[in-house]
């Protein structure tokens, strides 16, 4: 027998981590057979009257990741039957996640948990008038007991994540009203909607350009304000926006306050945040070229009483700073497609965003930007779609100073572009490449590389996408200590359509961990993760 309390730790650790691994190795066996049976089937899963689709200029990103964006204010029920007047929606999301996070000396870091999100929805379209009811049950299942430490080892990945906003339960489901809105067309080509719908920044523009959509859509849109369509419950918002065509230009207004929800079971109820918005998009197209230029707002002021904010001054400071969060952001982004013919298609976009107002005592200064290339060869069948960029948002450099320096990035959907979530835009340089194949019959793979590190070493590591609970921030951080070396992350996922409304989307992650992951996690700095998804569309 093993006396050595230590060595029986590691030994646990280690089963735990091959436990894992194994489920992993069933995903990735999953996938293979999936794709084998769709190659073998595919007539049978799809509609005989289906064309097979070699355009270069549309792309299936990963389901999961893709909110769609509709250009009406607010976003419309998702296509459904009409049963009578009405038309009826249903959709169903069921997901298993296996985590293998970094190395702790105590903890759960190696887990598996499953969770579903059904929504139901009923409603009518009219050409001036529309509305929509839409109710939402969730449940999330086998959460890791162990996954929260203290200090820096904070939370294991989502596992613990869900496990803190839940009560510290293992199982739990709930129902709550998902959207309930009313939809109606004002004078000077202006329409309006009120009440509880989803929102995301940017996706409000309409551009007739099919690669200039999926870019607005998977790169620009929700960075800032989202669903955070990913996580188990999603967000909504309480209130009004309008929308103004003039021309082919479109202005959008919008102002709420968003639901608890996200990692939270319970999505009924408003969080005590005001949130403003507004964005002047402007197309310019050419024959050959097609571009997309917006200019936005964003106010957000945070009333939440009690609520510890997360940045890097001491503890004993930020306790005593009970001042609220008032914070205006600014921004504007333009994405550029050139359609050369023999050359393929290339495009080009950048967004940039600074920030002024008050961190409670402190005032906010910050600032973040990015740059993106991408280029889609003319290659019939994969159709490939190859990017590249760098993306930037700033740290606080000292703790000590009336000047918060971290960029905040209000309430986003952070999945798209991190898609290993144990980091965020805040304090954060990354510099990626990504590789995606557009098969025939809308098979879609998608591989990403990421060189992370951050800006400021006197600051924190950040993760999470903003508030989702009265008490809770809704950001975390772990102290660096000097260290700026974050990870390297690789990663693939694979859109697999069937037939009937169904779909099954594969992801598999890997990081690993640089001087600052070593700093807290000396047992293990490779991080894997991994889950099968599987959607239903009614």
């Amino acid at each position: 027998m093993n006396s050595n309390p230590q060595h029986s730790k590691i030994e646990a650790s280690n089963c735990a981590a091959g436990r894992n691994i194994v489920r992993i190795i069933v995903m990735a066996f999953f996938l293979l057979s999936s794709v084998a049976v769709l190659a073998h089937e595919q007539a049978a899963f799809l509609s005989p009257s289906a064309t097979v689709s070699t355009s270069a200029n549309t792309i299936s990103p990963n389901a999961t990741d893709s909110a769609s964006a509709n250009p009406k204010p607010a976003p419309a029920p998702a296509i459904g039957h009409k049963v009578g007047p009405l038309d009826v929606s249903i959709n169903w999301r069921f997901r298993v996640e296996a985590w293998d996070f970094f190395q702790p000396p105590t903890g759960q870091n190696a887990y598996a948990f499953e969770h579903s999100l059904l929504k139901i929805g009923i409603g009518q379209k009219h050409e001036a008038f529309e509305w929509l009811i839409e109710g939402a049950a969730d449940g999330i299942f086998d959460l890791p007991s162990s996954a929260v430490q203290p200090g820096r080892l904070g939370q294991l990945g989502l596992g613990g994540t869900y496990f803190a906003a839940n009560g510290n339960v293992r199982n739990t489901a709930s129902g709550f009203l998902k959207q309930a809105y009313i939809g109606f067309k004002l004078p000077m080509k202006s329409n309006a909607s009120l009440g509880r719908f989803t929102f995301l920044d940017g996706a409000e523009a309409r551009p007739k350009d099919k690669t200039l959509a999926t870019l607005i859509n998977t790169r620009i849109a929700q960075r800032l304000i989202g669903d955070f369509s990913f996580s188990a419950t999603q967000r909504s918002f309480d209130g009004i926006q309008l929308g103004l065509d003039a021309g082919n230009s479109n202005f959008t207004f919008f102002g709420a306050r968003p639901t608890e929800g996200v990692y939270q079971m319970r999505g009924m109820d408003e969080l005590n945040i005001n949130l403003f918005y507004g964005a002047f998009n402007l197309p310019i197209t050419t024959k050959n070229n097609a571009g997309e230029l917006r200019i936005f707002a964003i106010g957000y002021m945070d009333d939440r009483a009690g609520v510890l904010k997360t940045d890097n001054r001491p503890l004993a400071v930020r306790t005593a700073d009970t001042n609220q969060i008032r914070i205006g952001t600014y921004g504007l982004d333009y994405v550029h497609v050139l359609h050369t013919g023999h050359e393929g298609q290339f495009d080009i976009l950048g967004w940039g965003a600074f920030q002024t107002g008050g961190w409670g005592v402190q005032t906010q200064r910050a600032e973040a930007f990015l740059g993106e290339l991408g280029w889609q060869p003319p290659v019939p069948v994969i159709n490939p779609w190859f990017s590249a960029g760098y993306s930037y948002g700033s740290g606080d450099s000292n703790p000590n100073d009336n000047v918060h320096g971290t960029f905040f990035q209000i309430m986003p959907t952070p999945r798209p572009y991190d898609r290993i979530p144990f980091y965020n835009m805040m304090n954060h340089e990354d510099f990626y490449g990504s590789a995606a194949l557009r098969l025939p019959r809308t098979l879609a793979v998608r591989s990403e590389l990421h060189a992370l590190r951050l800006a400021n070493a006197n600051d924190l590591s950040y993760g999470g996408g903003g508030a989702f609970q009265s008490n809770t921030f809704g950001y975390t951080g772990r102290a660096s200590n000097g260290n700026r070396s974050l990870a390297n992350v690789w990663d693939i996922s694979l859109d697999i359509p069937l037939r009937d409304g169904f779909s099954v989307t594969t992801y598999y992650g890997h990081a690993w961990g640089k001087s600052l992951i070593a700093n807290i996690y000396p047992g293990g700095t490779s991080a894997q993760f991994g889950y099968v998804e599987t959607n239903f569309h009614f």
